[in-house]
């Protein structure tokens, strides 16, 4: 058996303050010492995470490569598996650099723990790491591993999305979500939309005057689209799942909310003087203007991912 390569995908370590930062050096309060002691907590947890795999590494037949997150530009190829030690986010940001011809494995290196959470509730937000599409922890690294380097794990394929601008498509196809919306989120955004299916439309104009638009693939309906008021998806299914955000005078307007079924797309004209769309959180930001059309589609990539096993019972 030939020997597998592997791409080792970190979240940074200085994600979270030190104590020993300039930034907190003035904070002296026992609560705050709390805080920051928990932020430690937090790093050195990581820390041991990304040791404890590495380890795990050196036992098998497999060669890897170590990146940071934050310093991956390229597109990831000449590897078989992509494994991110982090959280969720580490995971989105390495799928922006991927095809479906590498499955991906997302190890979630800080959980929440719920004790930990219910004794600081009333000091501060003592939330962990989610780890939506993480599956796995420490706890069961090896056994993931050994299952998918035996072939007796199989990846299941997480639909993305397409994004046209000016139909132009973007490089980068979101497996959660997008939010388009005026830079402020003061000022109203002003946009009209409309869903197409094969070239004919199905749905009457809708003009918005809003916060702007959120919309979600399966994978992304349980992040801040259920926050939003959105509904869960199952996570195999290629719709989107659409919402605009705080509509004036919405009315008995049902189309502010609906789905893009797998055979159609979202047509987006933008009237606000400027816009961003930004792509699986606030990291990767694409500008927009006055007149831009864009177009929202299930027709992206699957990617390839391990999944959680809740998923797949």
């Amino acid at each position: 058996m030939a020997r597998r390569r592997l791409l080792l995908l970190l979240k940074p370590l200085d994600v979270y303050p030190s104590h020993q930062s300039d930034k907190l050096s003035r904070f002296t309060s026992p609560k705050m010492t709390q805080v920051i002691n928990y932020l430690d907590n937090r790093r050195t947890v990581h820390s041991n995470a990304i040791n404890f795999c590495q380890n795990i590494l050196k036992k098998k037949f497999v060669d890897w490569d170590t990146v940071y997150r934050s310093n991956l530009s390229q597109p990831i190829r000449d590897v078989d598996l992509v494994v991110t030690i982090g959280g969720d986010g580490t995971l989105l940001q390495a799928s922006h650099f991927m095809d479906n011809s590498i499955p991906i494995l997302g190890i979630n290196s800080d959980p929440t723990k719920a004790e930990e959470v219910e004794e600081h509730s009333e000091d501060f937000d003592a939330t962990r790491s989610t780890g939506h599409l993480c599956a796995a922890t420490i706890k069961n690294f090896e056994q993931m591993l050994d299952d998918i380097l035996e072939n007796r794990a199989v990846p299941s394929e997480v639909a993305r999305m397409s994004i046209n601008v000016n139909s132009k498509q973007l490089s980068i196809f979101p497996l959660n979500d997008v939010l388009i919306a005026h830079p402020c989120p003061a000022t109203v955004s002003r946009f009209s939309f409309r869903i197409w299916r094969e070239g004919d439309q199905c749905s009457p104009l809708l003009n918005s005057r809003s916060s702007g638009l959120r919309v979600s693939t399966a994978a992304g309906s349980t992040a801040a689209m259920l926050s939003a008021g959105g509904f869960p998806m199952p996570i195999l299914s290629r719709d989107l799942q659409y919402l605009v955000r705080e509509p004036i005078s919405p009315g008995a307007n049902s189309s502010v909310h609906g789905v893009v079924k797998s055979n159609e797309s979202m047509e987006i004209k933008w009237f606000s003087e400027e816009g961003l769309i930004y792509i699986d959180g606030s990291h990767v930001v694409f500008s927009i203007q006055f007149g831009d059309m864009i177009e929202l589609s299930p027709k992206a990539p699957s990617l390839n991912v391990f999944l959680p096993s809740h998923f797949l019972s």
